[in-house]
């Protein structure tokens, strides 16, 4: 399995333009919730605790990011549990409305994704690689880590393997 430092910094790789990586903390906030708004249906209730199929996701993707990195699951977990209930608080709405909230987040999401994709000039991450769709969360959630100034460890790992962020304006000189 790759590491937490192998994941982001192939991911990173696709993401140096310091716009691309702003739109990103939009567009995939924004995905992430939809995904689990749309799975928020149905509702089973086993030993007297409502499940869905997004309660599962929202566990299994937890696991997953717990098994890369601690500080960083805890952190991934907590935010994936806020959209899980977000995501419980739609699954009663009416299907026009709860759908619709759920996809129009979804394209508007992927709609920023794609013009931070033009500013970088490069394709998304997910096309060469399907692990991009789990790892672009952690990586929004590592970049935020990085501007508050911590998990510098990381970040010295990640910059030392796919470059420094730039400002896009830089290199057209």
């Amino acid at each position: 399995m790759k590491t937490l430092n192998d994941h982001l910094s192939q991911y990173a790789a696709y993401h140096r333009d310091r716009r691309n990586i702003l739109t990103h903390f939009v567009g995939i906030p924004m995905i992430v919730l939809a995904v689990v708004v749309l799975l928020a249906r149905p509702v089973f209730e086993v030993v007297g605790i409502a499940l869905s199929p997004a309660t599962l996701a929202v566990i299994a993707a937890t696991l997953y990011y717990l098994r890369l990195d601690l500080r960083f699951g805890i952190v991934m977990g907590l935010l994936l549990a806020l959209c899980l209930a977000v995501a419980h608080a739609t699954a009663p709405w009416s299907t026009g409305a709860w759908a619709g909230f759920g996809l129009g987040l979804f394209v508007v999401g992927w709609v920023i994704q794609f013009v931070g994709h033009i500013f970088e000039g490069r394709k998304p991450a997910f096309v060469d690689d399907v692990m991009g769709l789990i790892i672009g969360p952690l990586f929004v959630v590592a970049e935020l880590a990085f501007l508050m100034g911590l998990r510098r460890e990381v970040e010295a790992v990640v910059e030392s393997r796919a470059g420094p962020v730039h400002s896009g304006r830089a290199l057209a000189k």
